[in-house]
């Protein structure tokens, strides 16, 4: 069977059980066994596939940066800090819409797969007197957490693009840096911009929000657990779920001083989200599964045979694995070698590359963050996927018009 005919009917597989409400991990484990069966029917493929994701260092960094996110997150939450964190941003901003992309924004700075977990229930605060369906917040929060994958030059993506290709990276932030302000401004202008205030709450949003230095003083202690974060990864070189580990550890105690009431114990228990942590296994597994039985490789390989442009292929490439891996680093590892060897050096074709794989994987299952945002709102995947879906079209268009006018 032909790889785009193998591919296109297993999405449309995967898609169907998602319709029939059957959990996101187990609707990839379905249509990954369908093309498994297709290509191999091996049984020790199975069995390496779910080997090499327990072995692989990736696999535990995820699960206890997700863990130790939401314990996290169960803190803030419980001791008043969110809620007081979110009255004070709408102080500074004269908006309190502006809330609801700054926060997602700001966390998606830091490379934390965990970040959309955080976020959540600061946009879900952010939209408690706005007419927003769980749909709605759950876009918002999953979009406004990645415009800086092409402006932030420790995005783990970031630097293995730069890395394999040999690109420096203040040339290729600066080269791309745009594609940022196009997607803040694409999203604020489909999400964001059609929200309405609940009757009489715009004009009360004043009253609510006229608190004290207090206030303040929440804001320094929601966003400093990623200031603590970003500063034990980048300098200490220290792995994301340790790092967040640390960070719970000096909120709980932070707090407890300030004496404000916080039980551990209630955020450990709380944070065990099975459903979640299921999903994000069967993810990783199916992932696994696409590698070990070859499927990525032919993608690539029926790509380069193709009789198509460059810039064309390799945008074709990168968007297809980004889907089926959901990962930057994935769509990276695959397609910029593939850049490196046929363009040397060409920011042009990297960018390409990077903004078509980053595409990708903002519209597929396979999306950690994708999955954990609309875990957390209850919101319907599907509804989810069609919004950025239509962004994403926007998005590609203009970058591919003025790519091809610049080029």
């Amino acid at each position: 069977m032909n790889i785009f005919v193998l591919l296109i009917i297993a999405m449309a597989i995967i898609i169907f059980f998602m319709r029939k409400k059957v959990a996101v991990g187990k609707c990839l484990i379905i249509g990954g066994l369908f093309m498994w069966a297709v290509r191999s029917l091996n049984p020790e493929l199975l069995l390496i596939s779910g080997k090499e994701m327990l072995l692989l260092p990736r696999t535990y960094d995820l699960m206890f940066s997700l863990y130790f996110v939401m314990c996290l997150e169960i803190e803030l939450r419980t001791s008043g800090v969110l809620s007081d964190m979110v009255s004070a941003l709408q102080r500074i901003f004269s908006s309190g819409k502006a809330i609801l992309a700054v926060m997602p924004g700001f966390l998606g700075l830091l490379p934390s797969v965990g970040g959309a977990r955080f976020s959540a229930p600061i946009v879900d605060e952010g939209c408690r007197n706005m007419i927003a369906s769980a749909e709605e917040k759950a876009a918002i929060n999953f979009w406004f957490r990645h415009p800086f994958e092409f402006s932030n030059p420790i995005i783990p993506g970031m630097i293995m693009a730069c890395s394999v290709t040999g690109i420096g990276y203040g040339d290729f932030v600066i080269h791309t840096a745009w594609v940022t302000v196009v997607c803040i401004l694409t999203g604020w202008a489909m999400l964001i911009a059609p929200l309405k205030y609940k009757s009489g709450a715009a004009g009360a949003k004043e009253n609510e929000v006229s608190g004290d230095e207090g206030s303040f003083r929440d804001v320094i202690l929601a966003v400093s657990p990623i200031i603590i974060t970003f500063l034990l990864v980048v300098f200490a070189d220290m792995a994301s779920s340790a790092a967040m580990g640390i960070s719970v550890l000096l909120i709980y105690a932070v707090l407890s001083m300030m004496g404000k009431e916080i039980s551990l114990a209630k955020a450990v228990k709380g944070a065990m989200d099975g459903k979640m942590f299921l999903n994000i296994a069967c993810i990783l597994y199916f992932i696994q599964l696409l590698t070990e039985t070859g499927i990525l490789n032919e993608i690539i390989e029926a790509f380069q045979s193709a009789p198509l442009p460059i810039p064309v292929i390799i945008a074709g490439i990168s968007i297809i694995v980004g889907i089926l891996t959901g990962m930057s680093q994935a769509h990276v590892a695959i397609v910029m070698p593939i850049v490196a060897a046929v363009m040397p050096g060409n920011l042009d074709l990297a960018a390409v590359a990077m903004v078509f794989g980053t595409a990708g994987q903002m519209i597929t299952p396979t999306h950690v963050c994708f999955t954990v945002t609309t875990d957390y709102f209850n919101a319907d995947f599907l509804t989810v996927l069609k919004k950025m879906v239509l962004i994403e079209i926007i998005v590609l268009t203009i970058f591919s018009v003025i790519t091809y006018i610049m080029w």
